[in-house]
């Protein structure tokens, strides 16, 4: 029953792209995608779900007409983001130690200072530059604090290794590791 709802839901929004697919009906009721390189028989709709198992939504025997159903096989690869829910990549419990895991893109993206504000660089600083100012190129490669939200997540996503502090020689934010002169 929901499946059927579902179905009727994408297909309400692709019907608009019904002229892109040629289609060629068999007598048995299969659909046929034509295209250029591979002709493939399409019986089942394939959604990848967040744990890569595929699953079987709808036979074309369930639709008396193959139309939304073709639609929705070509166009599913193109919008993953509808089918796949995003995911924090957190390990609770490791399969060695059973210790948890810190979740390597923050480590490498961000820094955290010992006071527990977490720096990063601004959206988009390597993008476009051939058509930024110099002035604009020096803003964009500034470093900024995350808000108190962020910070949250972010210390969620590391496990205390991340949160120690650390001695560097010539530390240059060595100054903001501690907040001074600051009413909290």
């Amino acid at each position: 029953m929901a499946a059927v709802a579902v179905m009727r839901w994408v297909a309400g929004i692709l019907r608009p792209l019904n002229f892109l697919v040629p289609l060629a009906y068999n007598s048995s009721c299969n659909i046929r995608l034509i295209s250029g390189l591979s002709i493939q028989c399409f019986n089942r709709v394939q959604a990848p779900l967040a744990s890569s198992v595929t699953k079987p939504l709808l036979s074309v025997s369930d639709l008396s007409c193959g139309c939304p159903l073709s639609i929705f096989n070509s166009v599913t690869p193109l919008l993953p983001h509808i089918l796949q829910q995003p995911v924090r990549t957190l390990t609770y419990y490791s399969l060695r130690k059973g210790k948890r895991k810190s979740v390597k893109s923050v480590v490498y993206r961000f820094l955290r200072l010992h006071c527990g504000l977490w720096l990063r660089k601004k959206a988009g600083y390597k993008k476009k530059l051939w058509k930024k100012s110099i002035p604009q190129k020096r803003r964009s490669r500034e470093q900024v604090f995350c808000n108190k939200t962020q910070s949250k997540l972010l210390d969620k996503m590391t496990t205390s290794f991340w949160k120690r502090r650390n001695w560097y020689v010539d530390d240059p934010f060595q100054k903001y590791h501690d907040r001074t002169n600051l009413r909290l």
